[in-house]
């Protein structure tokens, strides 16, 4: 048994019922091999729209790149959805865009502008049998020159009125509504989490309801250190 494994086990005890069959039932629609990409979002009810819509579809890791802005969601609309995400910001360059793309592309995925193009498809014609990184920008100025440059590929959302673009948390909608409808019913994409990340996000998961989380682990790793030491 790994460690994780073990604390995970003794993190269960103080978790009642039926927050363990919660966490049990969603790490089973998790998934990493659609991943959101988000830059310079900085209006808080867009922030936490987006974040709500990536929980609800199942989508688990959210990259974040703070250029201008800090990333703020308001939490009141939020709803707790950002407790149950691995939020991944970029913050610590002049440009942090290109380093989240590198990031993505050097972790296996297609990063996926969403954006009008010469050489884009409609949403639902995008191929999905890579993992795929959907990147989004602000709605006054899109993304930016550099995230279009080193994009992999370019998708649209289909559009039939006078205005040029959704807003941004129901572009994420609709998109994350479309790849992971289409994902799910393919049955050679492989979409699953590992047993050993279910194991690691549920982990993180059970941290977040234990009061005092930290201490417990704490005491927790020295219990684990000691009885590994008295097996060998």
């Amino acid at each position: 048994m790994t460690r994780d494994e073990w604390l995970l086990q003794q993190f269960y005890e103080h978790i009642s019922d039926n927050k363990k069959s919660l966490f049990e039932e969603i790490i089973l629609k998790r998934t990493k091999h659609i991943t959101v990409a988000l830059e310079n979002i900085f209006q808080p009810h867009n922030a936490a729209a987006v974040l709500r819509s990536c929980d609800c579809f199942g989508i688990q890791d959210v990259h974040i790149i703070e250029n201008d802005w800090k990333y703020s969601p308001n939490k009141e609309i939020d709803m707790g959805s950002s407790k149950w995400l691995s939020l991944h910001r970029y913050n610590s360059e002049e440009n942090n865009t290109l380093s989240t793309i590198n990031h993505l592309k050097n972790k296996g995925y297609k990063v996926i502008a969403t954006t009008p193009h010469k050489d884009d498809c409609l949403i639902g014609d995008l191929d999905l049998t890579e993992p795929v990184a959907l990147m989004f920008g602000t709605e006054l100025t899109g993304l930016s020159d550099i995230a279009l440059e080193h994009a992999d590929g370019y998708v649209k959302l289909p559009m039939h009125g006078f205005t040029e673009s959704y807003n941004i948390s129901v572009s994420v909608a609709l998109a994350l509504f479309s790849v992971t409808e289409r994902m799910h019913e393919n049955p050679d994409i492989k979409w699953q989490l590992s047993h050993e990340e279910q194991t690691e996000i549920k982990l993180n998961w059970a941290k977040k309801v234990v009061k005092h989380s930290e201490k417990v682990e704490r005491i927790l790793n020295a219990r684990f250190n000691d009885d590994s030491l008295a097996q060998e």
